[in-house]
């Protein structure tokens, strides 16, 4: 062994660090408050709904799902077995992307990555489609998709230093004579039901390039713009994750609950734990703290923050509340293979019907008992803003004024023909997110609220080692990373970073994890190489690609540019 690790957090990202540790020959302990792990990612099984012969019916904390630009996480479960195969092929793609909403619906088809000038107006044909449906003048949506345009061709100096202040809002011109629809549709809607945060609130740099990831995995031709498990979360990946971590010998310690981290003289001594009441301390010779912000920021109290004062940036960082909601049905609705944006729905509802992506053991018919069909998983994104029924802000309704003004939501924002099939469909239960906590005393409390990106919020957030406390080490989704989200692919590459720097200090001959950046279409490379000389001459940004009459151009010298495109594909470069 190379040493002994305890890792804090049994979520994504505490047991991505804990399989790379011990890949790595690392003794490794998981410290856990809850009797379960996964985090977020947990699925739990429904109250009162399955017996001692069916299993029960999952309800969970939000739908996973697997964008086609998740490369970290991906990596991890095809390391995990599953029978004669992998948890990674558990993963099935969703042919299907629906827009719904009051005034219309669409669904998104992909076409192919742009690869030529010619190609890009095929990129972002579906955007000008659907902008029409939504009833957006064709020169606004030219002009949100020049922001995206002028994001990509930006060097990455200019995005931090100008774009991560900027909140996406103002950025994509939604705070200008821009129309009503355009920022109700495209600079809001799209960001907060895709990318889970608030156009006002989050950086231009993150929101924008999230966002354009996403599009680019829409015109993917393989299909993997949107992969979704083939059965309940726990029973298709945690459940199997941790068997196999066990297997190679890594201790959990559920139920064991974090109440201090004793650092002196920059070095982690110890970590005090409760467990059935008693009082425990733990000691290794490296630390791995993958707790949540709001878990982990109080913690700092005691000596951490004194022996790396910049930790404190981690109080500044914000949370909101996104959580699921599931319906039991007593029939399936497969209208969709795929998710449905409710785009202007006031909850920013998202939703997906699960059974059509489940192995047969796992179809309700089996579970629970027996009555349920259909499982309808809905996320709502956003909790501080007033119902269309219940005229009632969704963090202050109880459970049932939850579930009856989401179904509503679901029926304002589709056709009559969908409707139709709602209203044939009868509610058997449903299931709100344990998380969501009533009453405490008078209102809702969320016991897992989410990371939000907001402008300028990089500089509050660490790197995963800390060059003043020798042997603690981050691996959360507020660390510093590629992805720059609070998602499961960002917990797992932060996971990655924190494992490299232990190895590094350890002085370990083990091969340090794979971390990646994001891709970039190697189209936008000569561009961006150009926007790097700009910005160190304090030019500003300038368009270099222009949409004009429903077609995306190259801005002059075209010649020039294609000759420096040749040049740089020759060498490989990104």
């Amino acid at each position: 062994m190379t040493g002994r690790v305890i890792v804090l957090g049994g979520g994504v990202a505490g047991m991505s660090a804990a399989h790379e540790l011990s890949e790595r020959g690392f003794d490794v302990t998981v410290v856990e408050t809850r009797d379960a792990v996964g985090g977020k990612a947990r699925s739990f099984a429904s109250p009162g709904a399955g017996n001692d012969e069916r299993p029960p019916l999952p309800g969970e904390h939000g739908f996973r799902f697997f964008p086609g630009f998740y490369r970290h996480l991906p990596h991890t479960m095809r390391r995990i077995p599953y029978g004669s195969r992998t948890v990674a092929d558990n993963l099935v793609a969703a042919r299907e992307v629906q827009i719904a909403s009051r005034d219309g619906e669409e669904l998104l088809a992909p076409v192919h990555l742009p690869r030529e000038f010619e190609d890009l107006h095929k990129g972002f044909r579906f955007l000008f489609e659907y902008a029409d449906r939504v009833r957006i003048a064709p020169e606004d949506t030219a002009y949100f998709i020049d922001r995206l345009l002028l994001l990509l061709t930006s060097c990455e100096e200019r995005r931090f230093a100008e774009y991560e202040r900027q909140s996406w809002w103002e950025f994509s011109g939604a705070d200008s004579r821009r129309s009503k629809n355009y920022g109700r549709y495209l600079a809001d809607g799209l960001t907060r039901t895709l990318v889970a945060a608030r156009a006002r609130e989050m950086s231009a740099r993150t929101g924008g390039y999230i966002l354009l990831q996403l599009l680019f995995d829409m015109a993917n031709p393989g299909g993997q713009t949107d992969r979704v498990l083939n059965g309940p979360t726990s029973d298709v990946w945690i459940h199997p994750w941790l068997s196999h971590l066990r297997d190679r010998g890594v201790e959990f310690r559920l139920g064991h609950q974090v109440q201090a981290v004793h650092c002196r003289n920059g070095r982690v001594t110890g970590v005090s734990v409760v467990a059935e009441e008693a009082p425990v301390r733990l000691e290794a010779d490296w630390y791995v703290g993958a707790l949540p912000v709001e878990v982990m920021a109080p913690l700092l109290s005691d000596g951490l923050a004194l022996a790396d004062s910049r930790l404190m940036g981690l109080h500044k960082l914000r949370t909101r509340w996104m959580n699921g909601i599931v319906y039991y049905l007593n029939r399936d609705l497969r209208g969709v293979h795929g998710h449905t944006i409710y785009i202007d729905s006031p909850w920013a509802l998202t939703a997906i019907s699960q059974p059509q992506f489940w192995q047969p053991q796992f179809q309700p018919e089996r579970l629970g008992d027996g009555r349920a069909r259909g499982i309808l998983s809905i996320d709502v994104s956003d909790w501080e803003a007033m119902g269309s029924g219940v005229r009632k802000k969704a963090m202050f309704c109880s459970r049932d004024e939850i579930a009856r003004e989401v179904w509503h939501q679901l029926k304002e924002s589709l056709d009559d023909d969908a409707t139709r099939d709602l209203e044939g469909v009868e509610v058997l239960f449903s299931f709100l997110d344990p998380s969501i906590v009533h009453p405490n005393p008078t209102e809702a409390t969320n016991a897992e609220p989410l990371l939000i990106n907001t402008a300028g919020s990089w500089s509050d957030r660490p790197e995963a080692s800390s060059d003043r406390i020798e042997n603690f080490f981050l691996a959360s989704d507020y660390v510093r990373t590629h992805t720059d989200l609070a998602t499961m692919e960002g917990a797992n590459e932060a996971a990655r970073r924190a494992v490299n720097a232990i190895l590094e200090r350890s002085g370990s001959a083990a091969e340090p994890c794979a971390v990646w950046k994001l891709r970039e279409p190697p189209l936008f490379a000569p561009f961006r190489a150009l926007d790097k000389v700009l910005f160190k001459l304090g030019r500003p940004a300038r368009p270099r690609i222009r949409v004009r009459d429903d077609r995306v151009e190259a801005a002059r010298p075209l010649a020039w540019a294609g000759q420096l495109a040749q040049r740089v594909r020759a060498r490989g470069a990104p």
